[in-house]
């Protein structure tokens, strides 16, 4: 199937290993040209060396400056940009929520749902220049459903539901599609560290 997406240029956070790593590789596949931010620098170079036409940067999505550098050089780096794919998140910690240490819920909330507006807000007015801009933002079956003992998670993906829900509004005027896929559990380094610590 053609998804069209020759020429197109995008940064997928989070896009070195899992999901997004996935994304990643249909993306050049299908003939975009594709930088991807991490915090894992040893995937990243796992991810480049496997894929030489990959653009890669370290970047910590709850971090406003980090978020900042990261657009600056993938947008220099790609010539533009036409979508961002905002992938980052955490599992957060597992438990009865009023047992939550609170500096693990912003934790949780500040990569999954605040690191996704860090990354938005600063990639508008590079979108507005494309001809077919889009944001796609990852929720979880958990921001539709909620799941117990993942509280700070469901919270954070059922905020992401709604802040895709008002970015396609706002944005939509400017021709800026934006929508929000809502996956199911994928195996991965991530839910087998949940499902270890439920265990």
């Amino acid at each position: 199937m053609d998804l069209q997406l020759t020429s197109a240029k995008v940064i997928v956070t989070a896009g070195a290993s899992g999901i997004g790593l996935k994304i990643t590789e249909r993306l050049l596949a299908e003939g975009a040209s594709v930088y991807i931010c991490d915090i894992d620098v040893a995937a990243l170079e796992a991810a480049k060396e496997k894929n030489p036409s990959l653009m890669t940067g370290v970047c910590d999505v709850s971090k406003r400056d980090s978020v900042a550098n990261m657009v600056e050089q993938a947008v220099q780096g790609l010539g533009g940009l036409d979508c961002l794919i905002n992938n980052a998140g955490i599992a957060g910690p597992t438990g009865a929520f009023h047992e939550i240490d609170p500096n693990d819920w912003d934790r949780c909330i500040e990569v999954c749902l605040t690191g996704q507006f860090n990354c938005a807000r600063l990639v508008v007015d590079h979108l507005k220049k494309s001809n077919n801009a889009s944001i796609v933002n990852l929720s979880s079956a958990a921001g539709r459903f909620g799941f117990p003992n993942r509280a700070p998670y469901s919270a954070a993906k059922w905020g992401v539901v709604g802040f895709t829900k008002s970015l396609s509004m706002e944005l939509g005027a400017f021709g800026i599609r934006c929508n929000a896929v809502l996956p199911g559990p994928v195996d991965g380094a991530r839910i087998q560290a949940v499902i270890q610590e439920k265990a």
